[in-house]
């Protein structure tokens, strides 16, 4: 197999380095020696010992390839039980599990599990059996379902055919329950348990279609020990929790929010798997790229980062964080704006005056609709973008209810303010801080330029930071939905 990552991604600098104290407290005192040997390999050739750890991969040892195409992995402190890869030249890899500490391995770079031989682990002797059950079968149901698409004319065949598939499916399970029912407390049966789906059961009133949706959401993680943090280092649980969040939750901050609850309270049990739900979850939606995806990350700082809760941060990085969700809080979607009293230069334009007299508040703009816009008159970006809201949005949508309140936010460049203000013939309210009596970075969240936001009649966020092209289909969705309403 080739290696399709690099050794060091990490999820974050702080991830990183709880990783490398937990890795300290893993375990025993006699540590871990690992013997191995791959036939092919060369004298000198360095290996690699990787671990998993939610989606990324972490380099735990090195060594080097003796005449004998043998290497040993040693080490004083046990290794977390988990899902680890032997690397070798080639960027090729073969998994071993890891939960006795001192075992040997045998095999042979053209076919490493194939050809893979155990000693001292039981772990290792159930999952590569696993491995090596599953080419024939998988061989096989891709040929009868070759077989079941040519017969399309012929139902009985087909049928026939099916059965087969189904029988053949039902062997590999058969051997993965097997393995969970002889060994139940081992790592290999864990990992089997937590790849299996709830089974839903009849529907008890068959006029709920949604009843077996959610069942499956509810029992979603049945299989999972949440007392075991070694599943944190298999692909298993990241891909079942990120499958979770983007297959079982509609996406709404609300229902996001009440997923991430739903999850973090079974990971309580485990703090390792607390703490990566609740970084993990946070951090995704944080750097979403879709609108409103900001409240899930202020519903996860108010509640989990906590200085009794968030243990892995230290009080200057806690506060930074709550920080963060305090500034985003006032801004979420259906939040009224915070209001600003700013100085309008429309009259000085017109009396040719060069210092604006009359002051004009955000709450008292008169509109449907009220786009606020963030914007330094020097900058290349917001010179095109703020005469494209004028031209493409503004001439279009005021005589639909629409007004545009657009803030110098620089506190200064006045002269070059009211040029471009003259030059691109701007109507609108033109504003900005004479004091400078806000800092916008703080009160809207404004760290570039330029920045937009829709409000309605009564100052309600509707949306934020969007582009110029998507404001009239977003006000255009607003009025359907209003008209829907009042039928």
């Amino acid at each position: 197999m080739k290696l399709k990552y690099q050794f060091l991604s990490v999820l974050s600098i702080i991830f990183s380095i709880q990783l490398m104290s937990y890795a300290k407290l893993a375990g025993d005192k006699d540590g871990y020696n690992i013997k191995i040997k791959v036939k092919g390999l060369a004298p000198k050739d360095t290996c690699f010992l990787a671990y998993y750890y939610g989606d990324n991969k972490y380099l735990k040892d090195t060594a080097i390839v003796d005449n004998n195409s043998s290497f040993v992995f040693k080490g004083k402190e046990a290794l977390p039980g988990g899902l680890y890869l032997v690397v070798y030249p080639g960027k090729r890899y073969f998994e071993m599990v890891c939960k006795e500490q001192n075992f040997s391995l045998e095999t042979d770079t053209t076919d490493p599990y194939k050809f893979m031989k155990v000693k001292n682990s039981i772990e290792n002797q159930l999952f590569y059996d696993h491995l090596n059950f599953l080419p024939s079968r998988r061989i096989k149901i891709d040929s009868l379902s070759k077989v079941y698409e040519a017969l399309k004319d012929n139902k009985e065949e087909r049928e026939a055919i099916r059965q087969k598939i189904v029988a053949t499916d039902k062997e590999v399970k058969d051997f993965k329950s097997d393995i969970i029912k002889k060994h139940p407390n081992t790592f290999v049966a864990m990992l089997f348990k937590a790849t299996e789906d709830p089974t839903i059961p009849e529907n008890p009133n068959p006029k709920d279609s949604t009843y077996g949706y959610r069942y499956y959401k509810q029992h979603y993680f049945d299989n999972f020990d949440f007392k075991n943090d070694d599943i944190l280092r298999t692909p298993i649980f990241h891909e079942r929790l990120k499958s979770f969040f983007e297959n079982m939750v509609y996406r709404h901050p609300d229902s996001i929010n009440k997923g991430a609850d739903f999850v973090v309270t079974k990971a309580k049990a485990n703090k390792k798997l607390f703490q990566y739900c609740v970084y993990w979850i946070t951090n995704n939606y944080e750097t979403a790229n879709w609108m409103g995806s900001d409240a899930i990350f202020v519903h996860m700082v108010k509640k989990y980062y906590t200085k009794d809760q968030a243990f892995w941060l230290d009080s200057t990085r806690l506060n930074k964080i709550q920080d963060r969700a305090r500034i985003l809080e006032p801004l979420l979607i259906g939040k009224k704006a915070p209001n600003m009293y700013l100085q309008d230069t429309s009259a000085a334009l017109n009396s040719g005056n060069s210092n604006g007299k009359k002051f004009y508040q955000l709450y008292e703009v008169k509109a449907k609709y009220t786009v606020v816009i963030f914007f330094d008159p020097d900058c290349g970006h917001c010179q095109k973008e703020v005469p494209k809201l004028y031209k493409d949005f503004y001439l279009n949508y005021r005589n639909k209810g629409a007004q545009v309140y657009a803030i110098n936010a620089t506190h200064s460049k006045l002269d070059s303010w009211k040029k471009f203000i003259k030059e691109h013939k701007l109507d609108w309210i033109n504003v900005h801080d004479s004091g400078p009596y806000y800092d916008f970075a703080k009160t809207y969240d404004i760290t570039s330029y330029p920045v937009i936001y829709l409000l309605d009649e009564k100052k309600i966020i509707k949306a934020k930071r969007v582009g110029v092209e998507q404001l009239g289909e977003i006000i255009d969705s607003l009025e359907k939905e209003q008209s829907t309403s009042t039928k």
